[in-house]
């Protein structure tokens, strides 16, 4: 599989900054005036010169080279990929893309983001195991200027480990990045943030 190449406008990097931090805003509903000329903003840099400008709001914790996870929300303790009851997305990299299918073989993207070969816990309440897919939306995405990600939405759910009863339903959507070895990962559908992406910055 190979990363797209495209061509968009060049949009000045404070244009940039207050567009994604502007979306962002709006999916949110924040009620705080954005200033006129300035973002609140802060600038998230991943690996191969991705930048993503994020709420300052957003909390950003680092579990090595190959592991970000942005918490949005509530969260009691972020561990890194697979923290329960931690609202948040993750941008990971080569690491976890070697391991991160089903049974700990290389992701594709053909089959969801899955580093284990048993039931993990819910995202939402780690009584109930998840259950990710079959179904898939897919497509491609926009991460910035000149790139464009193979995109994924898995329609999943929570069980109870005894019975299999549903208890809730979400959706887990994957951007991917072969050439750039990058894929981001969201079960919280996150507000704003494929607008975040679609205005990043790769230097």
């Amino acid at each position: 599989m190979s990363e797209l190449q495209v061509v968009i406008p060049t949009v000045g990097r404070m244009s940039k900054r207050y567009l994604a931090v502007a979306a962002v805003a709006a999916a949110t509903v924040l009620t705080t005036a954005l200033p006129a000329n300035a973002a609140p903003a802060q600038p998230l840099k991943f690996r191969n010169g991705l930048t993503l400008y994020i709420p300052i709001q957003w909390e950003v914790h680092r579990f090595g080279a190959d592991v970000v996870q942005v918490v949005t929300g509530k969260c009691g303790k972020p561990q890194g990929w697979g923290t329960p009851q931690c609202d948040a997305f993750y941008l990971l990299g080569p690491k976890y893309i070697k391991i991160g299918a089903e049974g700990w073989g290389a992701y594709t993207g053909k089959s969801p983001f899955y580093t284990a070969s048993d039931v993990q816990p819910c995202p939402f309440n780690k009584k109930y195991g998840e259950i990710i897919g079959p179904k898939v939306t897919r497509g491609l995405r926009q991460v910035g200027e000149g790139h464009k990600a193979a995109y994924n939405a898995w329609q999943s759910t929570c069980v109870s480990y005894s019975s299999s009863k549903v208890y809730a339903r979400f959706t887990q959507r994957e951007w991917y990045l072969p050439k750039s070895k990058i894929l981001i990962v969201d079960q919280w559908n996150t507000p704003g943030l494929s607008d975040a992406l679609k205005y990043a910055d790769w230097t």
